[in-house]
Protein backbone atom coordinates (compact mmCIF):
# COMPACT_ATOMS: atom_id res chain seq x y z
CA UNK A 1 0.00 0.00 0.00
CA UNK A 2 1.25 3.48 -0.82
CA UNK A 3 1.00 6.43 1.58
CA UNK A 4 -1.33 9.36 0.86
CA UNK A 5 0.14 12.50 -0.68
CA UNK A 6 1.96 14.89 1.64
CA UNK A 7 4.33 17.83 1.53
CA UNK A 8 7.94 17.33 2.58
CA UNK A 9 10.24 19.95 4.10
CA UNK A 10 13.76 19.49 5.46
CA UNK A 11 14.50 22.54 7.65
CA UNK A 12 18.08 23.46 8.53
CA UNK A 13 17.42 24.63 12.11
CA UNK A 14 15.27 23.55 15.04
CA UNK A 15 13.56 26.95 15.06
CA UNK A 16 12.62 26.62 11.40
CA UNK A 17 11.12 23.20 12.13
CA UNK A 18 9.18 24.57 15.11
CA UNK A 19 7.81 27.44 13.00
CA UNK A 20 6.53 24.96 10.40
CA UNK A 21 4.83 22.89 13.10
CA UNK A 22 3.20 25.98 14.59
CA UNK A 23 1.80 27.12 11.25
CA UNK A 24 0.56 23.72 10.09
CA UNK A 25 -0.67 22.54 13.46
CA UNK A 26 -1.65 18.93 14.01
CA UNK A 27 -1.52 18.22 10.27
CA UNK A 28 2.27 18.27 10.43
CA UNK A 29 4.46 15.44 11.72
CA UNK A 30 8.14 15.35 12.61
CA UNK A 31 10.27 12.79 10.75
CA UNK A 32 13.47 11.67 12.48
CA UNK A 33 14.70 8.19 11.58
CA UNK A 34 11.34 7.28 10.07
CA UNK A 35 11.37 3.68 11.31
CA UNK A 36 8.02 4.10 13.09
CA UNK A 37 6.32 6.82 11.07
CA UNK A 38 6.99 5.55 7.54
CA UNK A 39 5.31 2.15 8.13
CA UNK A 40 2.27 3.98 9.52
CA UNK A 41 2.18 6.13 6.38
CA UNK A 42 2.40 3.10 4.10
CA UNK A 43 -0.48 1.45 5.95
CA UNK A 44 -2.39 4.76 5.94
CA UNK A 45 -2.69 4.66 9.70
CA UNK A 46 -1.26 8.19 9.67
CA UNK A 47 -2.08 10.85 7.10
CA UNK A 48 -0.12 14.05 7.79
CA UNK A 49 -0.32 16.85 5.28
CA UNK A 50 3.30 17.82 5.97
CA UNK A 51 6.40 15.90 7.00
CA UNK A 52 9.06 17.98 8.74
CA UNK A 53 12.31 16.04 8.36
CA UNK A 54 14.80 17.09 11.07
CA UNK A 55 17.50 14.79 9.71
CA UNK A 56 19.38 17.71 8.16
CA UNK A 57 19.33 19.86 11.29
CA UNK A 58 22.95 19.97 12.53
CA UNK A 59 23.94 19.44 16.14
CA UNK A 60 21.33 16.87 17.20
CA UNK A 61 23.52 13.76 17.04
CA UNK A 62 25.76 14.14 20.12
CA UNK A 63 26.30 11.63 22.90
CA UNK A 64 28.29 12.81 25.92
CA UNK A 65 28.29 13.43 29.67
CA UNK A 66 28.06 16.99 30.97
CA UNK A 67 26.61 18.79 33.98
CA UNK A 68 25.85 15.57 35.80
CA UNK A 69 23.91 13.97 32.96
CA UNK A 70 24.36 11.73 29.97
CA UNK A 71 23.05 13.86 27.12
CA UNK A 72 21.81 12.27 23.90
CA UNK A 73 20.78 14.40 20.97
CA UNK A 74 17.46 13.38 19.46
CA UNK A 75 19.10 12.32 16.18
CA UNK A 76 21.59 9.89 17.73
CA UNK A 77 21.10 6.57 15.96
CA UNK A 78 20.25 3.49 17.98
CA UNK A 79 23.26 1.74 16.45
CA UNK A 80 25.49 4.49 17.88
CA UNK A 81 24.17 3.70 21.35
CA UNK A 82 25.10 0.06 20.89
CA UNK A 83 28.62 0.96 19.74
CA UNK A 84 29.25 3.28 22.67
CA UNK A 85 31.88 2.10 25.17
CA UNK A 86 30.63 4.75 27.62
CA UNK A 87 27.11 3.31 27.62
CA UNK A 88 28.32 -0.26 27.94
CA UNK A 89 30.37 0.67 31.01
CA UNK A 90 28.18 3.21 32.84
CA UNK A 91 24.69 2.96 31.32
CA UNK A 92 24.23 -0.75 30.64
CA UNK A 93 20.40 -0.64 30.61
CA UNK A 94 20.50 1.76 27.64
CA UNK A 95 23.20 -0.33 26.00
CA UNK A 96 21.20 -3.54 26.51
CA UNK A 97 18.08 -2.00 25.00
CA UNK A 98 19.92 -0.59 22.01
CA UNK A 99 21.03 -4.09 21.05
CA UNK A 100 17.55 -5.62 20.97
CA UNK A 101 15.57 -2.87 19.23
CA UNK A 102 14.19 -4.38 16.02
CA UNK A 103 17.02 -5.43 13.67
CA UNK A 104 20.31 -3.95 12.42
CA UNK A 105 18.65 -2.17 9.49
CA UNK A 106 16.24 -0.38 11.82
CA UNK A 107 18.93 0.35 14.40
CA UNK A 108 21.13 1.97 11.75
CA UNK A 109 18.38 4.47 10.87
CA UNK A 110 16.22 4.65 13.99
CA UNK A 111 16.90 7.48 16.44
CA UNK A 112 16.73 7.99 20.18
CA UNK A 113 14.25 10.83 19.75
CA UNK A 114 12.06 8.87 17.39
CA UNK A 115 11.94 5.77 19.57
CA UNK A 116 10.91 7.79 22.61
CA UNK A 117 8.63 10.46 21.14
CA UNK A 118 6.60 7.93 19.13
CA UNK A 119 4.95 6.95 22.40
CA UNK A 120 4.64 3.27 21.52
CA UNK A 121 4.37 1.21 24.74
CA UNK A 122 6.15 -1.64 22.91
CA UNK A 123 9.23 0.47 22.14
CA UNK A 124 12.20 -0.36 24.34
CA UNK A 125 13.76 2.96 25.37
CA UNK A 126 10.72 4.44 27.19
CA UNK A 127 10.91 1.83 29.97
CA UNK A 128 14.64 2.48 30.31
CA UNK A 129 13.95 6.20 30.68
CA UNK A 130 11.42 5.50 33.43
CA UNK A 131 13.84 3.25 35.29
CA UNK A 132 16.75 5.69 34.89
CA UNK A 133 14.92 8.92 35.83
CA UNK A 134 15.34 10.22 32.30
CA UNK A 135 14.27 13.67 31.15
CA UNK A 136 13.21 14.94 27.74
CA UNK A 137 14.23 18.41 26.58
CA UNK A 138 11.76 19.94 24.13
CA UNK A 139 11.87 23.07 21.99
CA UNK A 140 8.65 24.72 20.85
CA UNK A 141 7.13 28.05 19.92
CA UNK A 142 6.84 28.83 23.63
CA UNK A 143 10.53 28.19 24.27
CA UNK A 144 12.38 25.31 25.89
CA UNK A 145 11.23 22.99 28.65
CA UNK A 146 12.28 19.74 30.31
CA UNK A 147 9.78 16.94 30.90
CA UNK A 148 10.40 14.08 33.31
CA UNK A 149 10.00 10.61 31.81
CA UNK A 150 7.29 9.85 34.33
CA UNK A 151 5.22 12.74 32.91
CA UNK A 152 6.19 12.29 29.27
CA UNK A 153 4.28 9.15 28.27
CA UNK A 154 0.62 10.06 28.62
CA UNK A 155 -1.24 7.45 26.54
CA UNK A 156 -0.74 4.98 23.71
CA UNK A 157 1.18 6.75 20.90
CA UNK A 158 0.72 9.98 22.87
CA UNK A 159 3.26 12.05 24.77
CA UNK A 160 3.35 15.35 26.62
CA UNK A 161 4.86 17.08 23.57
CA UNK A 162 2.66 19.83 22.13
CA UNK A 163 2.03 19.75 18.40
CA UNK A 164 4.58 22.57 17.90
CA UNK A 165 7.31 21.03 20.07
CA UNK A 166 10.27 18.89 19.06
CA UNK A 167 12.16 16.54 21.33
CA UNK A 168 15.74 17.73 20.98
CA UNK A 169 17.63 16.02 23.81
CA UNK A 170 17.28 13.06 26.15
CA UNK A 171 19.01 13.24 29.54
CA UNK A 172 19.84 10.58 32.12
CA UNK A 173 21.53 11.36 35.45
CA UNK A 174 25.09 10.10 35.77
CA UNK A 175 24.80 6.99 37.98
CA UNK A 176 25.95 7.04 41.58
CA UNK A 177 28.93 4.90 42.57
CA UNK A 178 28.05 1.21 42.89
CA UNK A 179 25.24 1.46 40.34
CA UNK A 180 24.15 -0.93 37.63
CA UNK A 181 21.37 -1.43 35.16
CA UNK A 182 19.88 -4.01 32.85
CA UNK A 183 17.23 -4.37 30.17
CA UNK A 184 15.70 -7.73 29.32
CA UNK A 185 12.86 -8.67 27.03
CA UNK A 186 11.22 -11.74 25.59
CA UNK A 187 10.29 -11.69 21.90
CA UNK A 188 8.83 -14.41 19.72
CA UNK A 189 11.48 -13.91 17.07
CA UNK A 190 14.53 -11.71 16.59
CA UNK A 191 13.52 -8.18 15.68
CA UNK A 192 9.97 -8.49 16.97
CA UNK A 193 8.29 -6.27 19.51
CA UNK A 194 8.48 -7.62 23.05
CA UNK A 195 5.92 -9.89 24.60
CA UNK A 196 7.20 -8.13 27.72
CA UNK A 197 10.32 -6.23 28.68
CA UNK A 198 11.83 -4.91 31.90
CA UNK A 199 14.36 -2.16 32.62
CA UNK A 200 16.12 -1.97 35.98
CA UNK A 201 18.47 0.68 37.33
CA UNK A 202 19.77 0.48 40.91
CA UNK A 203 22.42 1.57 43.36
CA UNK A 204 23.70 -0.48 46.30
CA UNK A 205 25.87 0.11 49.34
CA UNK A 206 28.81 -2.02 50.42
CA UNK A 207 26.45 -4.47 52.13
CA UNK A 208 24.50 -4.93 48.84
CA UNK A 209 21.62 -2.94 50.32
CA UNK A 210 19.50 -1.29 47.66
CA UNK A 211 19.73 2.48 48.14
CA UNK A 212 18.06 3.51 44.90
CA UNK A 213 16.06 1.60 42.31
CA UNK A 214 13.99 2.21 39.20
CA UNK A 215 11.91 -0.36 37.32
CA UNK A 216 10.24 0.24 33.95
CA UNK A 217 8.06 -2.17 31.98
CA UNK A 218 7.66 -2.54 28.21
CA UNK A 219 4.60 -3.72 26.24
CA UNK A 220 2.38 -4.48 29.24
CA UNK A 221 0.17 -1.40 29.41
CA UNK A 222 -1.17 1.53 27.37
CA UNK A 223 2.17 3.26 28.01
CA UNK A 224 5.53 2.18 29.36
CA UNK A 225 4.91 1.43 33.04
CA UNK A 226 6.87 2.64 36.07
CA UNK A 227 6.51 -0.05 38.72
CA UNK A 228 6.52 2.26 41.75
CA UNK A 229 5.37 -0.23 44.38
CA UNK A 230 8.01 -2.70 43.25
CA UNK A 231 10.66 0.02 43.54
CA UNK A 232 9.49 0.91 47.05
CA UNK A 233 9.58 -2.75 48.07
CA UNK A 234 13.26 -3.09 47.13
CA UNK A 235 14.52 0.07 48.83
CA UNK A 236 16.51 -0.77 51.92
CA UNK A 237 16.55 -4.47 51.05
CA UNK A 238 19.53 -6.53 50.06
CA UNK A 239 19.52 -7.47 46.40
CA UNK A 240 20.53 -10.97 47.46
CA UNK A 241 17.35 -11.31 49.54
CA UNK A 242 15.25 -13.74 47.52
CA UNK A 243 12.07 -12.94 49.44
CA UNK A 244 12.45 -9.20 48.79
CA UNK A 245 13.21 -9.77 45.12
CA UNK A 246 10.20 -12.09 44.76
CA UNK A 247 7.96 -9.50 46.41
CA UNK A 248 9.21 -6.74 44.12
CA UNK A 249 8.75 -8.97 41.07
CA UNK A 250 5.18 -9.79 42.11
CA UNK A 251 4.37 -6.11 42.65
CA UNK A 252 5.77 -5.26 39.22
CA UNK A 253 3.54 -7.93 37.68
CA UNK A 254 0.58 -6.40 39.51
CA UNK A 255 1.43 -3.01 37.96
CA UNK A 256 1.28 -4.53 34.46
CA UNK A 257 -2.02 -4.36 32.58
CA UNK A 258 -1.27 -6.32 29.41
CA UNK A 259 -3.82 -7.51 26.87
CA UNK A 260 -3.89 -10.89 25.18
CA UNK A 261 -2.69 -10.84 21.57
CA UNK A 262 -0.53 -12.77 19.11
CA UNK A 263 2.46 -12.38 21.45
CA UNK A 264 0.81 -14.13 24.37
CA UNK A 265 -2.02 -14.05 26.86
CA UNK A 266 -2.26 -11.38 29.52
CA UNK A 267 -1.50 -14.00 32.19
CA UNK A 268 1.61 -15.15 30.31
CA UNK A 269 2.88 -11.57 30.01
CA UNK A 270 2.41 -10.95 33.73
CA UNK A 271 4.44 -14.08 34.44
CA UNK A 272 7.13 -12.79 32.13
CA UNK A 273 7.25 -9.51 34.03
CA UNK A 274 7.69 -11.35 37.30
CA UNK A 275 10.52 -13.46 35.86
CA UNK A 276 12.27 -10.61 34.08
CA UNK A 277 12.18 -8.26 37.08
CA UNK A 278 13.86 -10.90 39.25
CA UNK A 279 16.50 -11.52 36.58
CA UNK A 280 16.92 -7.80 35.93
CA UNK A 281 17.50 -7.02 39.61
CA UNK A 282 20.12 -9.78 39.77
CA UNK A 283 21.93 -8.65 36.63
CA UNK A 284 21.85 -4.96 37.60
CA UNK A 285 23.18 -5.74 41.08
CA UNK A 286 26.00 -7.85 39.64
CA UNK A 287 26.98 -4.96 37.41
CA UNK A 288 26.83 -2.56 40.38
CA UNK A 289 29.04 -4.65 42.65
CA UNK A 290 32.42 -3.20 43.36
CA UNK A 291 31.99 -0.05 41.26
CA UNK A 292 33.32 2.98 43.12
Amino acid sequence: MNPPEFEYVAPKTVQEAVDLLKVRGEWAKVLAGGQSLIPLLKLRLASPALLVDIGKVPGLDYLAESDGHLRMGAMVRVADLNRSALLKKKYPAIHDASGVIADPLVRNLGTVGGNISHGDPANDLPAVMLASEGEMAATGSGGNRVIKAEDFFTDTFTTALAHDEILTEVRVPVPLPRSGGAYLKVEQKVGDFASAGVAVQLSVDRASMCTKVGIGLTAVGPTAVKAKKAEEAMLGKQVTDRVAVAEAAALAADAATPTSDIRGTAEYKKRLVRLLVARGLKRASERAGGKE
